[in-house]
């Protein structure tokens, strides 16, 4: 049993992107194993990524929950199974490396109400294995500092990005200051030029929560 589990879209483990990312972020969260770190002068990558490390690179499309009384990972695992075997491939427009905040990520550049359509179904179809968020889980989300909108989503789905307020992002560093936030920009933008990008959400992977942290892959499903 894990602590928590979510959904995420994951890149095959065979792909340029996967592999260097896994590098990047010290951890792949497919094989469960810390990964060599990619070297680079003058930046301490491990010191920048502490946070998306213990998760591996993914995208988001369920933030992690806990499981609601009287459910088992079977239980979740079965009805990711089925949620599966509905859900239609969405497009991923072209990503890009963009500043979100004070964190570098992945984004799309384009068109996503699609890709909304498929994390929707994914929150609102899985929602009934997801345990009711603590005092402490919701304090946490600063829930003073969410619009009236999003403290509605927190309190319906546990989360509150989610619907339309839903931005698929694959999370790179942690918030960094600005001189930081460039040096770090300039080498993934070297890193990354002239890789692949996935095009489309084709898969999505059920992952889990251990004890230390780190997230880790149960299953990955290709979508029909």
């Amino acid at each position: 049993m894990f602590e928590r589990y979510a959904v995420f879209y994951t890149c095959p483990t065979d792909s340029d992107l996967a592999r260097f990312a896994a590098q990047w972020l010290g951890w792949d969260s497919a094989s469960g194993a810390k990964m060599p770190r990619f070297a680079t002068d003058g930046l301490d990558v491990a010191e920048i990524t502490q946070n998306p490390h213990k998760y591996g690179f993914h995208g988001t499309i369920k933030a992690p929950f806990r499981l609601a009384e009287g459910m088992g990972q079977q239980d979740l695992e079965a009805g990711f199974d089925a949620l599966c075997s509905t859900v239609q491939i969405a497009p991923l427009p072209q990503l890009h490396l963009a500043r979100l905040g004070r964190f570098l990520a992945l984004v799309p550049k384009g068109d996503t109400n699609l890709l909304q359509g498929l994390a929707a179904q994914v929150v609102q179809d899985l929602d009934v294995f997801r345990a009711p968020l603590s005092a402490a889980e919701i304090e946490r989300r600063a829930p003073h500092r969410l619009t009236p909108q999003q403290r509605g989503y927190l309190d319906t789905w546990g989360y509150p990005h989610v619907l339309d307020a839903f931005r698929f992002h694959m999370t790179l560093t942690d918030r960094l200051d600005k001189p930081t936030a460039a040096q770090a920009s300039a080498i993934l933008e070297k890193a990354l030029t002239g890789m692949a990008m996935p095009v489309q959400i084709d898969a999505l992977t059920l992952m889990g929560q251990a004890t230390d942290g780190r997230f880790h892959q149960i299953r990955r499903r290709v979508l029909n």
